[in-house]
C-alpha cells in the first residue's frame, strides 16, 4: 500500500499544497518564495528518501516565519497521514551528521506524541531570508502536527550554515530511519497496540 499524503492549507497568511511519499527517491519540487529553506528542504527529501513537493504562496512582504511554520504543519501532517496506523514501522530513528566543525545529533519516536527538545543553541543570524530561529520554528511544527518525539543536540559547530544544513540532515536520516519498514516486525510496535 502507498505511504503517501497531499495536504492543501489555506489561511490569510499562506496557501500551501504538500505531497510526501515516505517510499521514493528523494525526489523534490520546491517553491516556498524563501531560497535558503528550500535549499533545507532539499536535505530532507535527499537524505530522508522521501519525495516531497512543496508549493507556498505566503505573506513574504512581513517576513518567512508563517510560511516556514505553516509549511511545517502541513509536512507534520503529510508524514502523520502517510504513516496511517504505523504498522510494521521501526518507530525510532537517530542520526549524528558532521559538517565541516558542526556536529548534530537528532533522534525521532514516532510515538503519537508530540514533544520538541531543541538543544542547539544557534546564533541569531538571517541567511538570505531566513532567520536562524526559523530552523526552530519549523521542526516544533511538524514534530506538533506529526505528533512524535524530536530531540535535536547540537554537540559543537559556529557557523550557522553549516549548523542549521546539518541539523536538517540529521533529521531527515532520523525520520527515514523511524519511518521505515522493519521486515522483522509485524504490527504495531508497542506494547500498547497503538501509536
Amino acid at each position: 500500500m502507498p505511504r503517501t499524503a497531499t495536504i492543501n492549507r489555506k489561511t490569510n497568511e499562506t496557501q500551501i499544497d504538500l505531497s510526501l511519499d515516505l517510499d521514493g527517491t528523494g525526489q523534490f519540487n520546491l517553491a516556498t518564495g524563501v531560497g535558503f529553506f528550500d535549499h533545507m528542504l532539499t536535505h530532507v527529501a535527499k537524505h530522508g528518501l522521501f519525495d516531497l513537493d512543496v508549493n507556498c504562496v505566503g505573506d513574504l512582504h512581513i517576513d518567512a516565519h508563517h510560511s516556514v511554520e505553516d509549511i511545517g504543519i502541513c509536512f507534520g501532517k503529510a508524514l502523520a497521514q502517510a504513516l496511517g496506523d504505523k504498522s510494521g514501522i521501526r518507530r525510532y530513528g537517530s542520526a549524528t551528521v558532521p559538517m565541516d566543525e558542526t556536529l548534530v545529533t537528532a533522534a525521532v519516536d514516532l510515538s503519537g506524541r508530540p514533544f520538541l527538545v531543541w538543544n542547539a543553541d544557534v546564533a541569531n543570524e538571517t541567511l538570505g531570508t531566513f532567520h536562524s530561529s526559523l530552523g526552530e520554528e519549523f521542526w516544533r511544527a511538524v514534530s506538533s502536527a506529526g505528533a512524535f518525539n524530536l530531540h535535536v543536540i547540537l554537540h559543537h559547530g559556529r557557523n550557522t550554515h553549516h549548523i542549521l544544513e546539518a541539523t536538517f540532515k540529521a533529521i531527515a536520516r532520523a525520520l527515514r530511519a523511524a519511518t521505515e519498514i522493519d521486515p522483522r516486525a509485524s504490527g504495531i510496535p508497542s506494547t500498547k497496540g497503538v501509536l
